[in-house]
Protein backbone atom coordinates (compact mmCIF):
# COMPACT_ATOMS: atom_id res chain seq x y z
CA UNK A 1 0.00 0.00 0.00
CA UNK A 2 1.32 3.00 -0.55
CA UNK A 3 1.87 6.28 1.78
CA UNK A 4 2.38 9.68 1.48
CA UNK A 5 3.57 11.95 4.57
CA UNK A 6 2.96 15.74 3.63
CA UNK A 7 1.85 18.81 5.85
CA UNK A 8 1.44 22.46 5.32
CA UNK A 9 0.92 24.85 8.18
CA UNK A 10 0.59 28.24 8.03
CA UNK A 11 0.84 30.08 11.80
CA UNK A 12 2.33 32.38 14.32
CA UNK A 13 5.61 31.34 16.76
CA UNK A 14 4.77 30.72 20.11
CA UNK A 15 8.26 32.02 21.02
CA UNK A 16 11.48 32.69 19.35
CA UNK A 17 13.43 30.40 17.96
CA UNK A 18 16.37 28.03 19.04
CA UNK A 19 19.16 27.22 17.17
CA UNK A 20 21.66 24.50 17.66
CA UNK A 21 24.13 22.21 15.48
CA UNK A 22 24.39 18.53 15.96
CA UNK A 23 27.46 16.63 16.13
CA UNK A 24 28.29 16.98 12.38
CA UNK A 25 27.97 20.85 12.74
CA UNK A 26 24.95 20.89 10.91
CA UNK A 27 22.64 23.81 12.18
CA UNK A 28 19.18 22.74 13.64
CA UNK A 29 16.59 25.17 14.73
CA UNK A 30 13.67 24.48 16.33
CA UNK A 31 10.89 26.58 17.21
CA UNK A 32 6.75 25.93 18.16
CA UNK A 33 3.75 27.39 16.06
CA UNK A 34 -0.03 28.20 16.53
CA UNK A 35 -2.24 26.97 14.30
CA UNK A 36 -5.91 28.54 14.71
CA UNK A 37 -9.10 27.23 13.41
CA UNK A 38 -11.91 29.61 14.67
CA UNK A 39 -15.44 28.12 13.89
CA UNK A 40 -19.18 28.65 14.82
CA UNK A 41 -20.79 26.74 17.52
CA UNK A 42 -23.75 24.97 16.14
CA UNK A 43 -25.64 25.23 19.35
CA UNK A 44 -24.94 28.68 20.91
CA UNK A 45 -24.09 29.86 17.43
CA UNK A 46 -20.80 31.73 18.78
CA UNK A 47 -17.81 31.87 17.09
CA UNK A 48 -15.29 29.32 18.94
CA UNK A 49 -11.45 29.01 17.91
CA UNK A 50 -9.35 26.10 18.86
CA UNK A 51 -5.24 26.03 18.62
CA UNK A 52 -3.58 23.47 17.72
CA UNK A 53 0.54 23.91 18.63
CA UNK A 54 2.99 22.48 16.49
CA UNK A 55 7.12 21.36 16.81
CA UNK A 56 8.59 22.13 13.96
CA UNK A 57 12.42 21.38 13.50
CA UNK A 58 14.29 23.03 10.47
CA UNK A 59 17.68 21.97 9.19
CA UNK A 60 20.87 23.52 7.16
CA UNK A 61 21.06 27.22 5.99
CA UNK A 62 17.32 27.83 6.40
CA UNK A 63 17.53 26.69 9.81
CA UNK A 64 20.14 29.81 10.11
CA UNK A 65 17.76 31.69 8.43
CA UNK A 66 14.93 31.03 10.63
CA UNK A 67 16.96 31.84 13.62
CA UNK A 68 18.18 35.19 12.25
CA UNK A 69 14.85 36.24 11.17
CA UNK A 70 11.62 34.82 12.67
CA UNK A 71 10.68 35.90 16.22
CA UNK A 72 8.14 35.44 18.47
CA UNK A 73 4.78 35.57 16.59
CA UNK A 74 5.91 35.82 13.59
CA UNK A 75 3.49 33.94 10.95
CA UNK A 76 5.13 31.48 8.58
CA UNK A 77 4.03 28.79 6.18
CA UNK A 78 5.26 25.56 6.90
CA UNK A 79 5.95 22.53 4.30
CA UNK A 80 7.32 19.19 5.44
CA UNK A 81 6.46 16.09 7.23
CA UNK A 82 5.83 14.49 10.20
CA UNK A 83 7.97 12.68 12.05
CA UNK A 84 7.66 10.38 15.36
CA UNK A 85 9.55 10.79 18.16
CA UNK A 86 9.70 8.39 21.40
CA UNK A 87 11.88 8.67 24.40
CA UNK A 88 12.45 7.07 27.75
CA UNK A 89 12.16 9.56 30.65
CA UNK A 90 14.61 9.36 33.67
CA UNK A 91 12.10 7.59 35.55
CA UNK A 92 11.85 4.88 33.04
CA UNK A 93 8.12 5.95 31.23
CA UNK A 94 8.04 5.62 27.32
CA UNK A 95 7.27 8.99 25.55
CA UNK A 96 6.28 9.99 22.63
CA UNK A 97 5.31 12.73 20.34
CA UNK A 98 4.84 13.98 16.41
CA UNK A 99 6.73 17.15 15.34
CA UNK A 100 7.23 18.56 11.94
CA UNK A 101 10.93 18.21 10.14
CA UNK A 102 10.91 21.32 8.09
CA UNK A 103 11.71 21.03 4.02
CA UNK A 104 10.85 25.09 3.54
CA UNK A 105 9.96 27.55 5.64
CA UNK A 106 8.26 30.62 4.05
CA UNK A 107 8.23 33.60 6.02
CA UNK A 108 5.07 36.10 5.51
CA UNK A 109 4.22 39.82 5.86
CA UNK A 110 3.08 40.87 9.01
CA UNK A 111 6.10 39.69 10.85
CA UNK A 112 8.19 40.93 13.80
CA UNK A 113 11.59 42.62 13.91
CA UNK A 114 14.75 41.18 12.64
CA UNK A 115 16.30 39.72 16.04
CA UNK A 116 19.91 40.87 15.25
CA UNK A 117 19.27 44.14 14.51
CA UNK A 118 22.01 46.09 12.50
CA UNK A 119 22.19 50.17 12.85
CA UNK A 120 20.52 51.75 9.75
CA UNK A 121 22.76 54.46 8.34
CA UNK A 122 21.79 58.10 7.65
CA UNK A 123 19.68 58.54 3.95
CA UNK A 124 19.49 54.60 4.01
CA UNK A 125 16.29 52.77 3.48
CA UNK A 126 15.40 50.18 5.30
CA UNK A 127 16.13 46.18 4.09
CA UNK A 128 13.02 44.76 2.29
CA UNK A 129 11.06 42.38 4.30
CA UNK A 130 12.79 38.55 5.21
CA UNK A 131 12.18 36.44 1.77
CA UNK A 132 10.63 39.44 0.12
CA UNK A 133 13.22 39.01 -2.86
CA UNK A 134 11.89 35.12 -3.02
CA UNK A 135 8.30 35.37 -3.22
CA UNK A 136 8.62 37.49 -6.19
CA UNK A 137 8.01 35.62 -9.52
CA UNK A 138 10.04 35.77 -12.26
CA UNK A 139 9.31 37.54 -15.52
CA UNK A 140 8.25 35.16 -18.01
CA UNK A 141 9.45 35.60 -21.63
CA UNK A 142 6.74 37.67 -23.38
CA UNK A 143 4.79 36.35 -26.36
CA UNK A 144 3.10 37.63 -29.13
CA UNK A 145 -0.60 38.59 -28.15
CA UNK A 146 0.52 37.97 -24.69
CA UNK A 147 -1.92 40.38 -22.22
CA UNK A 148 -1.20 41.53 -18.44
CA UNK A 149 -2.93 39.16 -17.12
CA UNK A 150 -0.78 36.33 -18.77
CA UNK A 151 2.13 38.12 -17.48
CA UNK A 152 1.28 37.44 -13.88
CA UNK A 153 0.22 41.46 -13.73
CA UNK A 154 -2.04 40.37 -10.53
CA UNK A 155 -2.63 41.90 -7.42
CA UNK A 156 -1.79 40.19 -4.61
CA UNK A 157 -5.62 40.59 -3.17
CA UNK A 158 -6.16 38.09 -6.00
CA UNK A 159 -4.10 35.63 -5.04
CA UNK A 160 -6.26 32.51 -3.56
CA UNK A 161 -4.69 32.41 -0.40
Amino acid sequence: MASYNRVILVGNLTRAPEMRHAPSGTAVTNFRMAVSETFRDRKSGQPREVVCYVDVAVWDRQAETCNQYLTKGSPVLVEGRLVYDEWKNPQGETRNRLSVRADRVQFLAGGGQRRQEEPAGEGQAPAPAPGAAREAPAAAPRSEGATNVEQGSRDEDDLPF
